[in-house]
Order: structure tokens, then C-alpha cells, then sequence
């Protein structure tokens, strides 16, 4: 096993402090002790910097005291007490701001592993919902379609087989969902990148919805930021997902317009058919739901809005401010 370079600090300055106390108190020449401060001061700073806490302070210890020491013979024969006390002081002052400047650098490359460690969870996080936003539209509709194949199989065959097809394309776009996923933990690692979906999507993902209507103002669209426009389709996903599991059979009405200064981004849908919930058993909820979804809006910027509408459906409405255009 291959010792880090950070591990010999503490037993490199341990041996270096000894030699100069031993140095000190043989009396070699004076230019070698000196010399070998410039030593001895430097491994004080790496050591607080880099070494284990138990071995640091040992061999930290050592070092501070051999750079107070060093010039104790030269006022032994002739100076006072208070003398000594004064140069052994004097060179305390290099000895601890060697320390001092390993233990602020230790300090802040703790505070950057924390950011790191900090980040990579964040990221972790922000994976963990993509796969819910995303692939959850997907397997929900597959859950829905092979219910509804269940009981139409019988008196219509042909029925279930279109709900086998819809149920094969919704799988594959799961896959693909996935695989961005996969592509966005090897862009973490230096990998190729791959863009997160946005509003551009907006026609595909409603034409998969049966019976959901788009009205979406391209010039709305354009107006947003790419962070707003990317979290305007992740609530798009999760609202037709809902809509999808808990009012199946719902029409489901998004649309994209001005509003003032900012751009609206809304899906609502009526009340499901009579008999539309009795008929497919519910489903459990999952997910992070409205909560996850209002964190995702607030960090781009927005506000969300979620309720019951006058004609007994559900709106979901997000609000994001548009960019400003450049004058001239």
C-alpha cells in the first residue's frame, strides 16, 4: 500500500525538531540551526495542514518548541532570565503563525469537502426527482393503459391491442427517460452532456395525453429563462401524471400565455366521467407531489398555484417572470 505524502509530515518534523533540539543543546554552529528553521517552519505549516490530529500535535509540539529553543545559547552566558524569556518568545511568534496558516488552510479545504459532499447530495436529489418527473408520467400510463386493456379485452379485442401499442411506446419512452438520467451521472463525471427537456416537448408530451388540448403562445415560450423553461415542463409532466392517476378519463387543457409581466404556465383538467373511477382501481400516491414540485418553481423564480377549479376539476398553475427583452 502506497503512503499518501501528507502521512510523512508529522514523522518527518518529529525527526527534524528532535535533531535541531539535540542541535541546540550540543552547540553546533549557529548558521546550521538557523538553517535549519527555514526547515522546521515550513513542516509546521504542513503538518497542521495535512496530519492526523493525534500525530500533528505531537510532532507540532516538538517543532514549536524547537524554533523557541534554537536561540536560548546564544543569551545563556551573558543575558537575564527575562532575555531568554524574550528570544524564546520572539521566535514563538513564526513558530504558532506557521500553525496558524496550516490550520486556516486545513480549515477551508474542510469547508470545500463539505461544499463538494453538499453538492453531489443536491445532485443525487435532483437525479432522484428527474426520474420521478419523468418516468413516473410514463409507467402511470402504462398502469392505466393495461387496466383499461384488462376490461375492454373481451368485448373489443382490437381496444387492447391499440392499448398494448400505447403501453410499448410509453415503455420506451421510460427507457429513455432513464438513459437521460444516465447521461446526466456521466456528465457529473466529465461526460458528454445531454439537454434537459423543456417546453419545446410541450406538443409531444400532450399528444401522448388522450384527449389533453395544448395552447401554448411560442412567443411565451421563447420568454422564459432556460431553468424556468425546463422546470415549466416538469410541472406539465407532474400535473398530466396526476391527472392521469387520480381522474382518468379527465380532458386535461395546458396552455402557455402572457400574463403581465410574467408567463403563465397552467394544466387544468374537468371533473373525470361518471363511472371513470370506479371502474380502474386507484392508485397509491408517490413522489415528492406539490411540495417537491412548489420547491422546483421557487428556485426558478416563480410561484405555484394548485386547486380546485368552478367545474370540479384541478388547476395547476405556475407563474415564471419573463425575460427582459434588450432595448433597441
Amino acid at each position: 500500500m502506497t503512503l499518501k505524502p501528507s502521512a510523512l509530515y508529522a514523522p518527518v518534523l518529529a525527526a527534524a525538531a528532535l535533531l535541531s533540539l539535540v542541535g541546540t543543546a550540543v552547540g553546533i554552529p549557529d548558521t546550521w540551526t538557523l538553517a535549519g528553521m527555514a526547515v522546521l517552519l515550513p513542516l509546521l505549516a504542513l503538518v497542521a495542514r495535512s496530519s492526523p490530529v493525534r500525530s500533528g500535535t505531537v510532532a507540532g509540539a516538538l517543532g514549536v518548541a524547537a524554533v523557541m529553543l534554537w536561540p536560548v545559547p546564544l543569551v545563556w552566558a551573558d543575558g537575564s532570565w527575562l532575555e531568554i524569556a524574550g528570544a524564546a518568545a520572539f521566535w514563538a511568534v513564526p513558530a504558532f503563525g506557521a500553525v496558524a496558516v496550516g490550520g486556516y488552510l486545513r480549515r477551508q479545504a474542510g469547508r470545500m469537502r463539505h461544499a463538494v459532499r453538499d453538492a453531489r447530495r443536491d445532485q443525487q436529489l435532483e437525479l432522484a426527482r428527474d426520474l420521478h418527473d419523468f418516468v413516473a408520467h410514463d409507467v402511470s400510463a402504462i398502469v392505466v393503459q393495461a387496466q383499461a386493456a384488462r376490461f375492454v379485452a373481451a368485448q373489443d379485442p382490437g381496444q387492447a391491442v391499440r392499448a398494448l401499442e400505447r403501453i410499448e411506446a410509453s415503455g420506451l419512452r421510460a427507457l429513455e427517460s432513464m438513459d437521460r438520467t444516465v447521461h446526466a451521472l456521466q456528465e457529473a463525471a466529465g461526460g458528454p452532456t445531454t439537454p434537459v427537456p423543456g417546453l419545446a416537448q410541450l406538443p409531444e408530451l400532450v399528444d401522448r395525453f388522450e384527449g389533453g388540448t395544448l395552447d401554448a403562445d411560442p412567443a411565451a415560450v421563447r420568454e422564459l429563462s432556460r431553468e424556468a423553461d425546463t422546470t415549466a415542463y416538469r410541472v406539465a409532466v407532474e400535473a398530466l401524471t396526476n391527472i392521469r392517476r387520480h381522474a382518468p378519463g379527465a380532458v386535461a387543457r395546458v396552455s402557455v400565455r402572457r400574463a403581465g409581466a410574467d408567463v403563465e404556465v397552467s394544466v387544468a383538467n374537468a371533473a373525470a366521467p361518471r363511472g371513470a373511477g370506479g371502474r380502474l382501481p386507484r392508485m397509491r400516491r408517490s413522489g415528492t407531489g406539490l411540495a417537491g414540485l412548489r420547491g422546483r418553481v421557487d428556485a426558478a423564480g416563480g410561484t405555484l398555484r394548485a386547486g380546485a377549479d368552478a367545474d370540479g376539476g384541478w388547476r395547476v398553475c405556475a407563474v415564471f417572470p419573463a425575460r427582459e427583452r434588450p432595448l433597441g
